[in-house]
């Protein structure tokens, strides 16, 4: 490894802007819809108003709210807007976080505490959750000391609540469902779900981190979509994405409670540290105020007619793009995905070689496994780039297809090393390795 000198002299502005444009050129290219993941456009004029609400805010520190009351008021507005949207009533409450990771951190951890003010004989607390939730939740099992037991799936792709029901115990202090889960796009049964953790009289955390700006907004205009959030009985916490379909600049993301009494268990406070009183409502100490004031512009200019326009608009284009997949023999749609986001398999295809052709051609592809399948999550950057995206597809399995012989290293070989482990746990120390890689000047 090269080891980068710190510099000992600055450069000038232009050329330091010069070489990020160049970097920049290096980058997944979202702009013209060939990236199915990470990006969430929703058109040039938010991202415009976006980039302006940020830069307004960007010294700005969320940390101290008595410094910046333009913040705390920002916040406290986009919380109590997303607690209106999602069925919350005056006392419902939340806070802004980084990010989805963040807040379902947050919504575990809460879970924890409150467990072990009202359940202080529970020794080893557990977290029920379908193998589909978010790794952030196995994240936050190994953070917070939490054993995660997984809810195997239906054929659908549903959480199987036969199974659910066997799964909680005495020491379980949290169900989780999600709406939808990230890998197929499919919606748990949060209703059923609800109920179970009525009788069982645990908490239940929805992630709709993903689904939280687009479900209510399909709703709206008219879609068949079962209702998940505080609406439900037994829903205790939620976590919605605003830098996903909120199209909020990263990171931005909220995280509500149906009360505050249950909130309560999430703060940090410490009253003895000689830096004085500290108090800290999230994970995170500094807050950038960027993400808080273009997080509120975005919601303010947008509206509930702005976002169901782009519920609207998005469909259209997922549907288009799903029928196109579909009727390419040999691929079909997982489950029943309910909103923009899909994942694509195939019982005859090397879906992982196709993955890897498609990228020679300048397309960001999102693999999964388990079973093999291709993720896409779609916005409007893809308006005019499904039908090039769908002759590419086609190119790609014939290339394939023919010479499968080609395709035995990339995607193919990684995923198929893993798939070949009987124990996958395996697979982690190539994981790491790979993380520790990511960061190193070669």
């Amino acid at each position: 490894m090269v080891q980068l000198q710190f510099p000992t002299t600055g450069k000038a502005k232009k050329e330091i802007l010069d070489q990020l444009q160049d970097l920049r050129g290096q980058d997944a290219n979202w702009r013209d819809g060939r990236t199915w993941s990470l990006v969430y456009y929703g058109g040039e004029d938010i991202s415009d108003l976006t980039r302006q609400a940020y830069q307004l805010f960007s010294q700005e520190n969320g940390l101290n709210p008595g410094a910046f009351p333009s913040l705390r008021q920002m916040e406290t507005e986009v919380v109590s807007m997303t607690a209106d949207l999602l069925g919350g009533g005056g006392e419902t409450v939340g806070n802004m976080t980084s990010g989805g990771t963040e807040s379902i951190l947050m919504a575990v951890k809460t879970a924890r505490d409150y467990a072990r003010a009202i359940r202080p004989e529970i020794r080893q607390p557990e977290m029920v959750l379908p193998v589909t939730a978010h790794p952030a939740f196995s994240k936050a099992a190994a953070y917070f000391d939490i054993k995660a037991v997984y809810i195997p799936l239906t054929e659908e792709y549903l959480a199987d609540i036969s199974m659910t029901k066997e799964l909680i115990n005495a020491n379980t202090i949290l169900l989780v469902g999600s709406a939808p889960a990230y890998p197929h796009g499919v919606m748990d049964p949060i209703e059923e779900m609800a109920s179970i953790a009525i009788d069982h009289q645990i908490p239940f955390h929805v992630d709709a981190c993903l689904g939280g700006f687009m479900l209510p907004f399909l709703k709206k205009i008219g879609e068949p979509v079962p209702d998940f959030d505080f609406r439900v009985p037994g829903v205790t916490s939620i976590s919605a994405d605003l830098h996903k379909y909120g199209y909020a600049s990263k990171g931005a993301s909220v995280v509500l409670y149906r009360e505050d009494a249950y909130r309560q268990h999430q703060f940090y406070v410490r009253s003895d540290w000689p830096g004085g009183l500290f108090a800290s409502p999230t994970m995170a100490g500094t807050r950038p105020g960027g993400a808080i004031a273009a997080a509120w512009a975005v919601l303010n200019y947008l509206g509930q007619d702005g976002y169901s326009r782009l519920a609207d608009s998005t469909l259209q284009i997922t549907r288009r793009l799903k029928e196109a997949l579909a009727a390419i023999p040999g691929l079909h749609i997982l489950g029943n995905p309910q909103m923009s986001v899909f994942a694509v398999g195939s019982e005859e295809l090397n879906l992982y070689a196709v993955a890897d052709e498609l990228e020679s051609k300048g397309w960001h592809m999102d693999r999964q496994h388990l079973p093999p399948s291709l993720h896409f999550m779609v916005t409007q950057a893809h308006r005019e780039s499904v039908d090039a995206f769908i002759h590419d597809v086609q190119k790609a399995i014939e290339a394939v297809t023919g010479h499968p012989e080609a395709y035995s290293e990339g995607s193919t070989a990684m995923y198929g090393m893993v798939g070949s482990l009987p124990d996958k746990s395996l697979a982690h120390g190539f994981m790491r390795d790979y993380l520790s890689s990511m960061t190193r000047k070669h």
